[in-house]
């Protein structure tokens, strides 16, 4: 019975951690958008689980984002419906609250901590009745990137 609990965290979590990548592409519309530039960020995430023996491993994608963050990244997941609200940012410091109505139901609060212009890290912590996990964040900027506009 315990085993076929941990599998069945297991594949959660491992969904949770693939949804949750920190995405910062901008939906283009049909028409052709006007372009901006943006920064092209290499993102890493590792999730860990409280209970579980060792942490997922970190995986590693290339994003483009909008230079002025008005949200956090990964903002919504339609699959798992989150919603982010209360985001702020102060100085170097950008934190928010998350909400997934799941399955799994879900809470979070996130914080990203800008190191120089050119990286961050930071975590975001999330509470189900399964246990709690972390999603680790770090963020290499490569470059610029254009981005459409909404």
């Amino acid at each position: 019975m315990a085993g076929s609990i941990h599998r069945r965290m297991a594949a959660i979590v491992t969904l949770l951690f693939l949804a949750s990548i920190p995405c910062f592409v901008l939906a283009a519309d049909p028409a052709p958008p006007a372009k901006e530039m943006g920064d092209l960020w290499e993102v890493t995430s590792q999730m860990s689980m409280e209970g579980m023996p060792m942490s997922l491993p970190a995986t590693t994608s290339k994003v483009c984002a909008a230079k002025e963050w008005k949200e956090p990244p990964g903002a919504a997941d339609e699959r798992r419906k989150c919603k982010s609200s209360d985001f702020k940012k102060e100085g170097t410091k950008a934190t928010w609250k998350t909400v997934c109505a799941g399955p799994p139901e879900m809470t979070g609060d996130g914080e990203i901590t800008m190191n120089g212009a050119d990286a961050y890290s930071g975590s975001i912590k999330f509470a189900s009745s399964g246990g709690n996990m972390t999603l680790k964040l770090s963020g290499k900027r490569l470059g610029e990137c254009e981005v459409a506009k909404k």
